[in-house]
């Protein structure tokens, strides 16, 4: 097991989470979001019913994608910010966004839904990658 700084995990999910409720509230991407899926105010509000299982879920997810960040880190020996930002723009790249957009593709959504999220997941991946190459 290589030596991971848990701290470091912590935080960079807690700025994914945060990055997320900023990204996509109405300061920034909501109306587009909203407006690209399609979804009525009614969708909207019954989709609230189950928001503390998927903030959860979606926590868990975000502490396991900067765990393993902090392991490819420790691996390639990045160091710096700006390899954390290489790192997050490389695992985003080859990983989250190929298999988002591939997703799309199948699905009956427009790419402009692809490009709010994947817009997002880069984002979060470089903040991700620049806090676990910084504080080790």
């Amino acid at each position: 097991m290589p030596p991971v700084n848990y701290a470091a995990v912590i935080v960079s999910a807690l700025a994914a989470f945060l990055l997320g409720a900023l990204w996509y509230s109405p300061v920034l991407f909501a109306r587009q979001w909203t407006a690209v899926h399609g979804y009525t105010p009614e969708k909207l509000e019954a989709m609230k019913q189950g928001m503390v299982r998927t903030y959860a879920i979606s926590f868990v997810c975000f502490v396991v994608m900067a765990w393993v960040m902090a392991v490819l880190n420790y691996r390639v020996g990045v160091g710096s910010a700006m390899g954390g930002v290489r790192l997050g723009g490389l695992t985003w790249l080859g990983f989250v966004a190929t298999i988002g957009l591939t997703a799309n593709l199948y699905s009956d959504k427009p790419l402009l839904a692809w490009i709010i999220d994947a817009g997002y997941q880069l984002v979060y991946m470089i903040v991700m990658g620049v806090i676990v190459a910084v504080w080790v």
